[in-house]
């Protein structure tokens, strides 16, 4: 987790492209609904976690696609130690890399798109908990496409299937704390999809990775 942070800060771009688009896209779609602060309004959860969704899906093509060009993907690999735990550390540390900015800057740009204050508290933790699932998830598709020159269109067929749970549930939190609902249980879905990421996610990539080194 240290290196990864380090090199975030050494090359800050890779990290921040998730949320210059995020921001971008937030106010181009404010511009082309128009001023309707009702429609907005309703249409402002699921406006956000989809573009988050999408914002997660550019960040995570590019996840391995470095340490397999220098062949230190492979060293990581060939390590002594359980690689369960070098890819946990891994993607937790890019999850929060991605996550918190993101959550950082959701509740401004919530209000732009009107979005009542009582949603905002759901709509951050929802992100806080979401976005890290969806980047175990996207990893998985990073892994198996890794070798492939052009596998982005491949990697979007492949996880964004997966993403719809978590886009479901953190869209319905946030829509029924915007209209003053209970919303903690959706909440409480997505810490479980949270926890079984962690579990197995690792696994997977790990699995993906070598089978591009080994198949």
């Amino acid at each position: 987790m240290r290196r990864e942070l380090l090199l975030s800060v050494r090359n800050p771009a890779a990290s921040l492209n998730a949320v210059w688009f995020f921001v971008l896209v937030c106010s181009l779609f404010a511009i082309g609904i128009g001023p309707d602060k009702a429609q907005l309004a309703e249409l402002s959860p699921g406006l956000i976690w989809v573009i988050a969704l999408l914002a997660v899906m550019l960040s995570v093509d590019a996840l391995f696609r470095h340490d397999y060009a220098d062949g230190s993907l492979e060293q990581l690999l060939l390590a002594a130690q359980p690689l369960y735990f070098l890819m946990l550390a891994r993607l937790m540390a890019q999850a929060l890399l991605i996550a918190a900015p993101l959550a950082l800057v959701s509740p401004l740009l919530a209000v732009m798109l009107g979005m009542p204050v009582p949603g905002l508290p759901a709509l951050i933790v929802s992100l806080l908990v979401g976005v890290p699932t969806l980047v175990m998830i996207g990893a998985i598709g990073a892994a198996l496409t890794v070798g492939f020159e052009r596998g982005g269109l491949l990697l979007a067929l492949l996880i964004l299937p997966l993403y719809v749970p978590v886009l479901i549930f953190a869209a319905a939190a946030v829509t029924n704390a915007a209209h003053g609902y209970e919303y903690t249980g959706p909440i409480l879905i997505l810490i479980a999809q949270f926890v079984l990421a962690i579990a197995l996610s690792p696994l997977a990539v790990v699995a993906g990775l070598r089978l591009n080194y080994y198949h």
